[in-house]
């Protein structure tokens, strides 16, 4: 349950945050999200007698996990959350577990084999499925002469024929912004295991999320106005939700797992956020998904599957040979 506890929280709290942007601006989002609970996470770290970071190489690796997992992933969090949907949002950032499985591989040589490797294509084609602009899906699943090729993009509306006008609709829509997001947490979740041989991981945890969110007030004060003033008593529950247990409760736990066990499982997990946003945003945020995109669902939750039981799958494929052997000398001695 606390493995799972961490997607959980992020996937309702991608919610909360949607919920209120409308009556506020993204770049104050990121930073409410991050400050406070950098704070609530440092309190806990004196009341339990953490040791703080002692040398300058560990403020360093603290500042580095600051700008990356901090200011870029929830800069461009919240400020592709105004352009797209919960869910969807959700969907797009939770791509990073392929990337964090690739880093782990060159980085620390975790093993991710036949099983692993499928898995993260599963996951990665399940998001797609739900990630993809309708149209393209269409275009694939019915293709014709006129929606293949450079016909399937002129089917979205736009000028899409060149790659430059894709990118920028792609920017538009915020599917841009999570892929970045999404890089920048794979890349913050690498930078985690480095971080935690300087320096206690629950530490640098709230370190990192008041280095980092500093910039990103910064920002709002000087490029965003009415940041607060139209937030009511739900907002700013709501902000307060994302703050408390999105961020502080959720790096807390999932930096904490990431220091000690194996970083692709863990990261894996990350498939259940869009899991939950996607029905939390139907209950509360009205957001309804397309068949193809519930088969999506399916698929990663089969990827998270085969990506953690990866070791026993492939144990039990080597077994297999071994025991079609010895039923077959046993029934020749017969």
């Amino acid at each position: 349950m606390l493995l799972i506890a961490p997607f959980f929280l992020w996937g309702t709290a991608m919610v909360a945050m949607k919920g209120v942007m409308p009556q506020t601006t993204p770049f104050f989002v990121a930073g409410i999200r991050l400050v406070p609970a950098g704070v609530f996470v440092l309190l806990f770290c004196m009341l339990t007698g953490r040791s703080q970071p002692r040398t300058l190489l560990a403020w360093l690796w603290i500042a580095l996990f600051g700008l990356v997992d901090a200011a870029l992933f929830q800069g461009f969090l919240a400020e592709g959350l105004v352009r797209t949907s919960a869910g969807l949002g959700s969907v797009m950032i939770d791509s990073q577990p392929l990337a964090v499985a690739v880093l782990s591989l060159l980085l620390f040589g975790e093993k991710i084999g036949l099983w692993g490797w499928l898995g993260l294509g599963i996951g990665v084609f399940g998001i797609s499925l739900i990630g993809l602009p309708d149209e393209w899906i269409a275009a694939l699943l019915h293709p014709t002469n006129e929606n293949l090729g450079l016909g399937m993009l002129a089917n979205i509306p736009g000028d899409f024929t060149d790659v430059k006008a894709l990118i920028v609709n792609l920017f538009d829509r915020g599917l841009w912004l999570m892929l970045l997001a999404a890089l920048s947490m794979a890349v913050g979740t690498v930078i985690s295991r480095f971080v935690s041989r300087h320096v206690d991981p629950v530490v640098a945890t709230g370190w990192h999320m008041i280095l980092g969110g500093l910039p990103l007030f910064g920002i709002s004060a000087v490029w965003e106005t009415q940041q607060w003033q139209r937030l009511d008593l739900s907002s700013w529950m709501a902000l307060s939700y994302a703050t408390i247990f999105g961020s502080a409760i959720a790096y807390g736990l999932f930096f904490y797992f990431a220091s000690r066990g194996s970083l692709t499982s863990l990261s894996s997990l990350t498939f259940l956020t869009p899991v939950f946003a996607l029905l939390f945003g139907n209950l509360f945020l009205s957001e309804m998904l397309q068949p193809h995109q519930w088969l999506g669902v399916s698929l990663t939750l089969v990827s998270i599957y085969l990506v953690n039981q990866r070791d026993r799958l492939g144990k039990w494929l080597q077994l297999q040979p071994t025991n079609v052997e010895a039923s077959t000398k046993l029934n020749l001695d017969n």
